[in-house]
């Protein structure tokens, strides 16, 4: 049966993703064999399928190899350029369509605005394009005006997305979903869950788009609550068999610590994209389950999915946080060498706290000094932050060195090195630092924890006595004081970073806010619960050891998150093994 341009362009489709390419390089040939190239049609399905598959050297090649190119062919090309982080190409491709007289429709100037992400590229070329959109009349095009939503959005003008959205006459489920995505692009999860809810109110109903975007919201937040909620209602509409949903929903629970309810909605592996076992991966190594997230790596290989950037960022951070440094290593060079993923940033900063944490200080400054990538300044917080687990005073002021360097405003850089100077006895120089600090007035970032109830959250600074409940919270702490005293809890002082007695140093310690947030839960928490408490820096590890007793005595599971992973505390132990 012979194939005809329809046939190719269905299989060139099918292939117009990374996974598939190869097939789709098969196809190419065939289409080249048949002569099938020189029709426009196929060469546009080409031009597509490269593009999507991230191959913009391919795309261009064959873009530039057709005889005949009319919109839909501009359209490609601009469109793979915008998406493949060549904004610049973009814009120009854009120009020379213009120049050659091809008349441009809603998709080219949707494609063309997806190029501008950055305040400059706004001024450059996003307000010219604004202006070529009113003066062709395609401003009351919805999907033009959506475009504009977003390219606001990206390039820091929230404002102008507001602006563009509230002037809508007919706000669609598009519509919406673009100033969903914008607010979410800023960062304001709130903002898009209060969206979530006026969209539904003005009858629009939720699509897998909306649904995703709220639980991701729900899962950066780390509000288990509206996060199931949410997740419900997409089950209830018959979203849950909805991939982009379902990957929504078990990283939120895996962000919110259900790690039950990421393997309930978990798809069987035969059918699980390269995206789930990210998550899945993720999750693991977040909880502390670092034999587990290894053994999923594996089980995605077997499966014959091909690891990413994201897979090894997950899979090193499993390493890291469990102490297995050869393991890391060994990973690490597996993946250019095995995998054709090249080392970014946060691969590097992984390895470094690798091997900082377990004190290979000067290897992870050889690492550096042999970087693919440029250190940045995640780079030595992770080197200063080893340096103060394992007291080297020479190397931390380095690297503190380095981080003012980068940012002179930056208040970790000297809170850091204070600390060091701190613990190994240096309190002269520590209060150097912070007197410097002051005369620059740069403020230390204060420490909160907090524990969210149904219908409030207990937010608690150090030393907090403004809560209604102080006096109950306090009484709670001494009560538990004296019960983990007894069995067996000695404070570890070293914690304590004021040059003072060792009487205030332990009395400092049990004003720290997790446990004041610890205090609040087992008030407010009904007996047998699951108390979660979250914290904004480092947990402290005399608290970590607090948490550990008080978990055995009073038979309760906590769970504390701070910026760096969960801690599960059960029966006097955590789930980090006292290496985090």
């Amino acid at each position: 049966m012979a194939t005809d341009y329809v046939t190719f362009t269905s299989a060139l489709a099918a292939c117009s993703n990374p996974e598939f390419i190869d097939k789709g390089k098969i196809v190419h040939a065939l289409v080249f064999i048949t002569g099938m190239h020189e029709n426009l049609v196929v060469g546009n399905a080409l031009v597509t399928m490269y593009a999507k598959s991230g191959m913009m050297v391919e795309a261009k090649k064959v873009f530039q190899m057709m005889a005949k190119r009319n919109e839909v062919s501009w359209n490609a090309l601009i469109g793979g350029l915008a998406e493949n982080d060549e904004p610049n190409e973009a814009v120009k491709a854009f120009q020379l369509m213009r120049e050659e007289g091809i008349r441009t429709n809603y998709i080219t100037l949707s494609n063309v605005l997806g190029a501008c992400l950055t305040p400059d590229d706004l001024l450059k070329h996003g307000m010219p394009i604004h202006a070529h959109v009113i003066s062709t009349g395609f401003e009351t095009n919805n999907f033009v005006q959506n475009s504009l939503i977003t390219m606001y959005a990206k390039c820091g003008d929230l404002q102008s997305s507001y602006y563009i959205f509230d002037g809508l006459t007919h706000k669609n489920s598009i519509s919406w979903n673009a100033i969903i995505a914008a607010n979410a692009h800023h960062g304001l999860g709130e903002e898009v869950l209060k969206l979530i809810v006026k969209m539904r109110s003005s009858g629009i109903d939720l699509d897998q788009f909306s649904f995703s975007e709220g639980l991701a919201a729900t899962a950066k937040l780390a509000i288990l609550e509206e996060g199931q909620q949410l997740h419900c209602l997409a089950v209830k509409l018959g979203f849950d068999s909805d991939p982009f949903v379902t990957n929504a929903a078990m990283d939120m629970y895996g962000k919110c610590a259900e790690m039950d309810d990421v393997l309930s909605i978990l798809p069987q592996a035969a059918s699980r994209s390269r995206l789930s076992w990210n998550i899945l991966i993720s999750a693991f190594s977040r909880h502390g389950y670092f034999q587990k997230a290894i053994e999923t790596f594996h089980e995605m290989l077997e499966m014959g999915l091909k690891p990413d950037h994201v897979t090894f960022v997950s899979l090193l951070s499993a390493c890291n946080h469990g102490g297995l440094v050869d393991e890391g290593l060994t990973y690490y060079a597996s993946m250019s060498k095995d995998f054709n993923v090249q080392p970014g940033i946060e691969h590097c900063v992984c390895i470094i706290d690798l091997l900082g944490r377990s004190g290979r200080l000067a290897e992870a400054e050889t690492f550096i000094n042999e970087m693919p990538v440029p250190p940045d300044d995640l780079v030595w917080r992770s080197l200063l932050a080893s340096c103060k687990i394992h007291g080297n005073l020479e190397l931390g002021k380095k690297a503190a060195e380095h981080l003012i360097e980068l940012d002179p405003s930056d208040d970790a850089a000297y809170v850091l090195y204070s600390n060091i100077c701190a613990t190994t006895g240096k309190w002269r120089d520590a209060e150097d630092i912070r007197r410097q600090m002051g005369s620059y007035n740069i403020k230390k970032k204060p420490a909160c924890s907090w524990v969210k109830l149904k219908n409030q959250i207990g937010s608690f600074g150090m030393g907090d006595q403004t809560h209604p409940q102080t006096s109950e919270i306090y009484a709670k702490l001494e009560e538990l004081r004296k019960m983990i005293t007894e069995a067996g809890y000695v404070a570890d002082t070293s914690y304590a970073l004021q040059d003072t007695d060792e009487e205030q140093k332990e009395h400092n310690l049990w004003n720290h806010s997790e446990r004041l947030a610890l205090a609040f839960g087992l008030i407010n928490t009904p007996d047998g619960s699951t108390i979660r408490v979250f914290k904004n820096l480092r947990v402290c590890g005399d608290c970590h050891s607090v948490y550990k007793f008080v978990s055995g005595i009073i038979g309760r599971k906590i769970i504390l998150k701070d910026p760096y992973r969960f801690h599960h505390f059960s029966g006097g132990q955590c789930s980090c093994l006292d290496y985090w």
